[in-house]
């Protein structure tokens, strides 16, 4: 068996994504003759790898590529690269491709190579990290630009090793002659095709922003793509959409919809730059700034000594409702990217709730708001000469439960997992 791996090769403004041009080698590929050990064909898996999507270098998904194949690792090498020369934007110097190929299995690569994978998806790593690792290997290896690609490359080979939780994407590609104009994609077919697949597939639209979120708003070659848990169903949404013709199609295993990038952490020992799940107290008042977005402070517990502010920016939309509704004193477990020392939310969940408030007493005869008596005196009402020795406790009525909420599928990151997948500690607030 031989893994190709590759990353970096799309043009952040003509749209040439890394998934096209993995499916070009992976075809190219399949048309090697295959051994009698492998009746299903040379290529038997292409793994899209969504890497950590907080590094300031990134794609526009951070994505990278592995192409599990039965073919000679030098005749894989030499059709990759042929490939990712032709294809790849290398006009563009923010576009920095690189290839990575191996002889060994995808499920016996050495382990710090698997180990580079799991840092790849949450940490910063920089290209030395990589090549250090190709020449100890002596993978066969080319890039170009500054060699940035080497880094998804590598990550890709020691990803089936390194993770163990998959998903599918069923990627549909426009014909070349097309690209650039705008997509013909029937929008209520897309909608009818999501209901049928859900909840086996999610993320094809946002039913609350009326949004085709399969269908790219950027130039580029795909049409549109179609996430979930099953390969065949979702090959068969993909087929009940009506579009333009589709010129070619490819599934991809991909760790998309899993929060692979989340770590536990804790708020005094958050960075930027990466995405974490933490416990805490809301320590402020929910405020909407310019803008839209929806500002909070986090306090660690039990002596708060540490905050961290968290945010829902306006492209989340609805979700900012339900963190509107948060007041200080509520126990909360929130996930997100740390960017400029804010918390960029993703989800969070409700772990208890502040009930009741303390509040100026009313009058028992007249039911009028009491006047303070008087420093450390109370409370006394003028008209009735009615008293109290201080402030009490009243019930308050929330918008919000215990469990989990999220950012609407417009919004959500590929790597985050959506509530619909469950596995989750608490009930769940699924956004469709």
């Amino acid at each position: 068996m031989t893994v190709v791996g590759l990353d970096d090769t799309d043009s952040r403004e003509r749209g040439m994504c890394t998934t096209y041009v993995a499916a070009q080698i992976a075809e190219r590929l399949a048309r090697e003759p295959a051994s009698d050990s492998s009746p299903s064909g040379p290529v038997s898996r292409v793994c899209l790898v969504r890497l950590n999507p907080a590094v300031p270098y990134k794609t526009r998904g951070n994505a990278a590529l592995a192409i599990h194949a039965d073919v000679d690792p030098n005749r894989a090498f030499a059709i990759a690269r042929d490939r990712l020369e032709s294809l790849a934007e290398t006009a563009d110097d923010r576009t920095n491709p690189g290839l990575v190929v191996t002889g060994d299995e995808p499920e016996t690569v050495p382990s710090d190579v698997s180990a580079f994978a799991s840092r790849a998806i949450r940490e910063h790593l920089e290209i030395a990290d990589a090549t250090a690792l190709i020449d100890k290997h002596d993978y066969r290896s080319w890039s170009a630009g500054n060699g940035r690609g080497q880094i998804g490359a590598l990550a890709a080979i020691g990803s089936w090793r390194a993770r163990s939780t998959w998903t599918y994407e069923y990627i549909s590609y426009r014909d070349s002659s097309r690209c650039g104009d705008p997509r013909e994609v029937d929008h209520e077919s897309v909608f009818d095709a999501a209901a049928w697949g859900y909840p086996d597939v999610w993320d094809t639209v946002d039913r609350g922003e009326d949004e085709t979120v399969c269908v790219p708003h950027t130039p580029g070659p795909i049409l549109y793509g179609i996430r979930g848990d099953d390969p065949d169903t979702v090959r068969e949404v993909a087929k009940r959409i009506d579009s333009e013709p589709v010129a070619s199609s490819h599934l991809f295993v991909t760790n998309q919809g899993t929060d692979a990038h989340l770590r536990d952490g804790t708020i005094e020992r958050v960075s930027d730059g990466r995405a974490y799940r933490l416990d805490g107290r809301v320590a402020s008042e929910p405020e909407t700034r310019r803008g839209g977005h929806v500002f909070f402070t986090l306090e660690s517990e039990p002596a708060g000594e540490s905050r961290l502010e968290c945010a829902a920016f306006e492209p989340t939309k609805r979700f900012r409702e339900h963190v509107r509704a948060l007041r200080a004193g509520d126990r909360l477990t929130v996930c997100g990217e740390v960017a400029d020392g804010t918390l960029k939310l993703e989800k969070f969940a409700v772990r208890d709730l502040v009930r009741t408030e303390r509040t100026t007493p009313t009058c028992p005869d007249c039911e009028r708001t009491m006047k303070s008596a008087g420093r450390n005196q109370g409370y006394r009402c003028r008209e009735c000469a009615t008293s109290a020795e201080g402030k009490v406790e009243r019930a308050l009525e929330r918008d919000l439960e215990k469990g989990w909420y999220e950012v609407p599928p417009c919004a959500r990151r590929h790597i985050a997992k959506p509530l619909i997948r469950g596995g989750f500690d608490a009930p769940t607030q699924c956004e469709r």
